[in-house]
């Protein structure tokens, strides 16, 4: 398909060019074509320049920026296309117009009908010249000296990229992010760690492993006892409150260290051991105050996501989806099975069992499910989840109302499932945790005056249900008036009315009754006219016949 026009965005401002010469599709991959259009020369003679617009200023290219990459058509961008971009002479041929994104291609076809957009994704030859004039834009356009175009990108791309990572600085979702990626990679050190600690202390000392099996009271023990044969029953006090004030235990390792069968080592390789012990109990320690920041931060960005159903998972959630904003468009079935990806490709490629669960297995609502209805509470569970991310990532005002009445309905469904109570509406629910809210910000619900909200079918649009709701009204209120006619009415009137309507019902029914009565009177007359026809017809054959004879 031959191309028109060509729309350039650049850093300095939008340029419509008028093509005048290209080659088809198979010529143009060609090696011979490649090359001439990185020749400027060449290139020069298959593109017009029909007119530049440049930006007023740095905000206002990067406003144009912003609405190009979320492809909208700004204003300015439409303004431009008008001045520049004719229409057909024939009415059914539209102009066929060059963009790079498909996105904004879309948004320019709907303000321009007579327009018609092609991208790089569906020809080549209109990727191709669109590479040709960002490869040449600098010496196209006019009015610009050398390096314009190159440092008005630069100062556009440090302003795109300073708007995008610019967010606020409470709600900021990219610390959770770091945090829970932080926290996999300890909990791993930390094992780590503590089996090497336990492998290596337990050369001079192999008892204690038996005594106590927890890795961080472990290295702490062995940061605290470092020579078994300096241990005495001096050092219980201390001993015990390492391991949770139990002296029973405490006394246990003082015995067991004096009858120990471990070797002992050298000066410098305790000091090597008690270096990496240190190491292990900083590491656990600065586990748990990441786990603790974790918790805090999930209050701010998160609160109902969290109340609903833990920190750690949530913060895992939006770790994998890459934002609450990315979690907050997913639909609950993509929630569902979030981080179970491989498990149903696979299964989709087998025929098999799609999984039930992805991440939100690690909540602890589907281990207290039992095992027929854990998918069934899984599904229910991602509802929430979504419904949760969403209030979430809207709300300006972090609160955790809506998470625990959330909360509420899952546990009530659990109940549901295991004896078969009857939950609480999620209209209850929702309306009951809004009126919490609004009542701690002292604000009236909005929605107290509004109708009720109708519950839409399965396939049944929101267009159909307002429909079927008016034309109930519309029902309702003619009877009303009816009813009201009627008793403004004279009784008199009303009574003679009444009976007029009785009449014509007798007159009807009677009508009915007495049709079949005709019918038969009708059919026996049709029957004696011709039989006196069949008659008449008899006696003037007879007559004949005797005229013969004679």
């Amino acid at each position: 398909m031959s191309v028109d026009y060509l729309l350039h965005e650049s850093s300095v401002g939008y340029a419509v060019f008028k093509v005048r010469m290209q080659a088809d599709t198979v010529g143009n991959r060609l090696k011979e074509v490649q090359d001439k259009s990185q020749d400027l020369a060449t290139f020069g003679k298959m593109v017009d320049l029909v007119s530049f617009a440049p930006f007023h200023g740095a905000a206002h290219a990067l406003e144009n920026a912003n609405d190009v990459s979320e492809g909208i058509a700004s204003d300015f961008l439409r303004t431009v296309l008008e001045a520049s971009v004719p229409k057909s002479e024939k009415k059914k041929r539209k102009i066929t117009l060059g963009v790079v994104d498909r996105n904004l291609a879309g948004s320019i076809k709907a303000a321009f009908p007579h327009i018609e957009c092609e991208t790089s994704e569906t020809s080549e030859v209109v990727g191709d010249l669109l590479r040709g004039l960002r490869l040449h834009a600098g010496k196209l356009l006019k009015k610009l000296q050398e390096g314009d175009v190159e440092r008005a990108q630069l100062g556009l791309g440090h302003a795109y990229s300073r708007a995008k990572v610019k967010f606020s600085v409470q709600k900021n979702d990219n610390h959770i992010i770091q945090a829970i990626a932080t926290m996999d990679h300890l909990d791993k050190a930390v094992n780590t760690f503590s089996m090497r600690v336990r492998e290596w202390y337990s050369w001079h000392f192999p008892e204690l492993l038996r005594i106590v099996s927890e890795n961080y009271k472990y290295a702490k023990l062995a940061l605290f006892i470092q020579d078994k044969k300096t241990l005495s029953d001096d050092r219980l006090h201390d001993l015990a409150a390492l391991v949770d004030d139990d002296e029973a235990i405490a006394q246990s390792i003082i015995d067991t260290a004096r009858v120990s069968m471990g070797q002992d080592i050298s000066e410098t390789d305790m000091e090597n051991v008690m270096a990496f012990a240190q190491r292990t109990v900083s590491l656990t320690e600065y586990r748990k105050r990441l786990g603790a920041y974790l918790i805090r931060k999930m209050g701010i960005v998160a609160p109902n996501l969290a109340a609903l159903i833990g920190e750690t998972v949530g913060a895992r959630l939006i770790s994998h989806a890459g934002s609450l904003t990315n979690l907050a468009k997913y639909p609950a079935s993509t929630v569902q099975i979030l981080g179970a990806e491989k498990a149903l490709f696979r299964a989709l490629r087998t025929k098999g069992n799609t999984p039930k669960y992805g991440l939100i297995y690690h909540s602890s609502f589907i281990g207290k499910a039992g095992q027929k209805n854990k998918g069934r509470i899984s599904r229910f569970l991602a509802n929430k989840t979504s419904i949760a991310s969403r209030i979430d990532n809207f709300s300006e005002h972090p609160t955790t109302k809506f998470g625990e009445a959330l909360k509420a309905q899952v546990e009530e469904r659990l109940n549901f499932y295991a004896t078969g109570e009857a939950p609480t509406k999620n209209e209850v629910a929702m309306s009951a945790a809004m009126n919490r809210v609004l009542g701690d910000i002292n604000i009236d619900d909005p929605t107290a005056g509004a109708a009720s909200d109708e519950e839409m079918a399965d396939g049944v649009t929101a267009q159909a249900t307002q429909q079927a709701v008016r034309r109930k009204k519309e029902k309702e209120a003619k009877k009303e008036k009816k009813s009201k006619k009627s008793k403004a009415e004279d009784p008199d009137d009303a009574i003679d009315a009444k009976a007029a309507k009785r009449e014509k019902k007798r007159k009807r029914e009677s009508a009915v009754e007495e049709a079949p009565a005709v019918q038969d009177k009708k059919e026996k007359k049709r029957k004696r006219m011709s039989e006196d026809v069949g008659g008449v017809d008899e006696v003037k054959e007879k007559k004949k016949k005797s005229r013969k004879s004679v």
